[in-house]
This record gives structure tokens, C-alpha cells and sequence, in this order.
């Protein structure tokens, strides 16, 4: 992945001072008065290395044939942001624990507020329903997770905010991509660098769509020749209802259930990366919460146990894909298609999630990198506890004759430090390592 140089300056390297200190020495050698030039302040810098960047990324937008005129004036009005760099490190999904997680977004209050949404627009949603087979109540439920149904949709500039994320390697060329997309809506006269606002991220609207989403995806419903995400719920939910059905959302199919595991359960088998008919899970003992047995079909589908093997279980089908299509994140995924069972009728967890310390990037970042030690795949050691980590999890425990649920629980952790090499730093719960 190409990345521009675009690292923040006040990470001086150790050469600099070095070199400063040789030209101190060789002036005392000289007997000459040395004139040092001091080193910038590190805002000063970081500002001087933006500026590069910034003119880096004017030259790909002009490459991309972008008006020259847009990129003069919005690129040249754009601000470097720290709040923006430091969100990106804590992002939720990353460290909370399901239970904290789920808990937060998936409450009674979101709950009664979607049922009573769900019925004041049936009338815009139903028709989407027959037009892209999403149904309404996953539509609020997005809308609930996103924005809590319109009431927050972001007061961060959106240039500001892409560029920043441009401009720092950790996904340097994805937050390229998105600003050169926020560039051409500017050349579409959707918004400008005044007021495109939204997330941190550059998500925008009721739906909180990136600007590629934005640009592929969003539909004018209201009839005024403008895809107006901010401001006109048809076109909202239109285009949350038309990126799903591109996503490949499959008509007359839910995103999942909760199911209650057989004693004896190979957890081994648990994981978004295991694929089997729902007659095989039902072969294995996996019924519903109510203890029937699942249907004999050859829907394929995968378990997943996100709190591991003491929290609930569900089988999830190819539409909790297509959620995750918008959103990276198994927790996130969840919790729309439960919240979206709530609204529709539906009752709480079965299971309640164990109630975890929440993990810091530090401590995940350790056990990746004991596991990489230890001979496990992992992937990159970059803290954030994502599908390969889990099977290298899954695989130690198995080993080790523990229950392979792949979940670094409370007493997971104490097992680990007993058997992998080194501590991890401490942290706070949440404070970057």
C-alpha cells in the first residue's frame, strides 16, 4: 500500500542530535565559536511537515484531474487536526468488550425511540422494502447506531479531518482515496471545506457515509435533483437502502440468531471463517435459545462467539456480512442486527455478556506479539484483536487443552502471562501504548 511521507516531524530522529553534538565537539576542537541553528519547536515542525504533505496531496488531486480551482481553494483552507490522530487510536471497536459495547448502543432508550421512528416514517421505508429488500427496521437500526436517528451527525470539517488522516501512515492511501472522493463532491456542489461536516473519520449525513459511499451510492428521493444526506431523510434512507442491495443483501433473509452450543462444543469451529449449511450446525447439537433443533437447510452459515465461550452465541448468515460491508466490525454488526430485532418486536439476549475489563491497544499488541514469538500467524502486531489473531488465540488454547473459544478474557490473560514471554507495558484502560 503506498504510503506519503507525511509522518508528523517531532519524531526527531536520534542522527539529528548527534550530528548537532559532532558540531559542537568540532568547534570546541576549532577553538572557533559554532553557530547552532536551534531545532524548530515540534508544532513548528509538525506544521512544516503538513504543509509538504498537503502540497503532496494537491499534486495527486491535479494528477486526478480534479479542478485545479477546487484544489487550490479547498485543499489551501485545510487545518491540521491532533484530536483527529487520537481518535483514530481509540476507536471502540478495537478495545471495548462486547458486553460494554453492546450495552452502549443497544439500550431501551435507543429501543423505544426506534419503534416510535419505525412507525413515523413506515410509509417512506416500506416502499424500500419492495424497491432493495432491506427491511425497515434495519434502516432505523443503522440510523439509530450511526447518528442516533439524526440528533448528532458530526460538527468535525470533513477536508480537515481526511487530509490529517492522509497525511499519517497508518492508512495513509485509504484517507487519500476518501479526500481525492470529498474533493469531487465538492466539484458536484454537494458541500465545501465550510460545510461538509461530519465524523472525525469523514463520515457524513444521517447515514454517515465516506465520501466514496457518498459519491457510488447516494440518491436524490425527494426530488430536488440533490442527494442531500444532512437534510432530507428520503434521500437518506434511500441510499442507505440502495448501498445495501450493492452490498448484496439477499431478500427474505436475516442477519443471524442467537443459538444456545451444545456441551462438548468444538470452539475450534467458531469463527466468521468456518462455513457450514445450517443442517451441519444442526447436526453438531446447536439449537435456538428456546432449545429447538435449527432448520434442516443448506443456508450457509458460520458461529460466532464474541464474548467467548461464558457470553452468548450466534449463527450469522451472508446479510451480517453485507453489515459488516459497511462497517469492519463483528461488534458493530451485531449490534445492528440486534437492535433491529428490538425495534421489530424482539426480546433481549438469552446470554448476558461477561462483564470484561476492557483491553488496551498495549495489552492486545503483547499477546500478538508472544503469540508471533510463540510460532502463531497473527498478522501484523498492530493491536487490534481481528480474525487471525483470534485463530492464533484459538489454536495456543487448543494446545494447551483450554476451552479454544479464541477470546482474550479476564482469565485468558492470566493464563497467557503465565506461558507467553513478557508482561505487557501497563496502561490505562484505553490510553494509546
Amino acid at each position: 500500500m503506498k504510503s506519503y511521507d507525511c509522518k508528523m516531524a517531532w519524531r526527531l530522529p536520534g542522527w539529528v542530535a548527534w550530528g548537532v553534538l559532532c558540531l559542537g565537539w568540532a568547534g570546541l576542537l576549532r577553538a572557533e565559536p559554532v553557530a547552532v541553528t536551534p531545532a524548530p519547536a515540534p508544532e513548528a515542525a509538525q506544521q512544516a511537515e503538513f504543509s509538504q504533505c498537503v502540497a503532496q496531496l494537491q499534486q495527486r488531486a491535479l494528477a486526478e484531474a480534479i479542478d485545479p480551482r477546487v484544489v487550490e481553494t479547498q485543499l489551501g483552507a485545510v487545518s491540521y487536526v491532533a484530536r483527529v490522530i487520537e481518535l483514530d487510536r481509540r476507536q471502540p471497536e478495537f478495545t471495548e468488550t462486547f458486553h460494554n459495547y453492546l450495552g452502549q448502543r443497544v439500550n431501551e432508550q435507543r429501543i423505544e425511540t426506534g419503534r416510535r421512528l419505525l412507525k413515523q416514517h413506515y410509509d417512506l421505508l416500506l416502499p424500500l422494502t419492495r424497491q432493495y429488500g432491506i427491511p425497515p427496521q434495519y434502516l432505523v437500526a443503522f440510523w439509530g447506531l450511526e447518528t442516533n436517528f439524526g440528533s448528532y451527525l458530526g460538527k468535525m470539517n470533513v477536508l480537515d479531518s481526511l487530509t490529517t488522516l492522509a497525511c499519517d501512515p497508518r492508512r495513509s492511501e485509504f484517507f487519500t482515496q476518501e479526500l481525492m472522493e470529498a474533493l469531487r463532491l465538492v466539484e458536484a456542489g454537494v458541500a465545501d471545506h465550510g460545510t461538509m461536516l461530519g465524523s472525525w473519520a469523514g463520515a457524513m449525513g444521517n447515514m454517515q457515509f465516506m465520501p466514496s459511499a457518498y459519491r457510488r451510492f447516494a440518491l436524490d428521493a425527494d426530488g430536488d435533483n440533490k442527494a442531500d444526506l444532512w437534510n432530507s431523510l428520503p434521500d437518506a434512507f434511500t441510499s442507505a437502502a440502495h448501498f445495501l442491495n450493492q452490498l448484496g443483501w439477499e431478500r427474505n433473509l436475516r442477519w443471524g440468531r442467537e443459538v444456545r452450543l451444545p456441551p462438548g462444543f468444538d470452539y475450534a469451529l467458531a469463527g466468521r471463517d468456518v462455513h457450514k449449511p445450517l443442517s451441519e450446525w444442526r447436526r453438531l447439537g446447536i439449537t435456538d435459545v428456546a432449545g429447538n433443533r435449527l432448520p434442516d437447510l443448506p443456508l450457509t452459515a458460520s458461529v460466532i462467539v464474541p464474548s467467548g465461550h461464558r457470553g452468548p452465541a450466534f449463527v450469522v448468515y451472508r446479510n451480517f456480512d453485507v453489515i459488516m460491508g459497511w462497517n469492519r466490525s463483528e461488534y458493530y454488526a451485531l449490534a445492528v442486527g440486534h437492535l433491529a430485532d428490538r425495534i421489530n418486536g424482539g426480546g433481549e439476549l438469552s446470554v448476558t455478556p461477561p462483564n470484561d475489563e476492557r483491553l488496551t491497544l498495549a495489552t492486545v499488541q503483547w499477546v500478538q506479539g508472544a503469540l508471533t514469538q510463540a510460532g502463531y500467524d497473527v498478522g501484523p502486531v498492530d493491536g487490534i484483536f481481528g480474525t487471525r489473531t483470534k485463530r492464533a488465540l484459538r489454536d495456543l488454547q487448543k494446545s494447551r487443552g483450554w476451552v479454544a473459544d479464541g477470546y482474550l478474557s479476564d482469565e485468558t490473560l492470566e493464563q497467557l502471562r503465565a506461558v507467553l514471554p513478557a508482561e505487557p507495558t501497563p496502561t490505562r484502560s484505553g490510553e494509546q501504548p
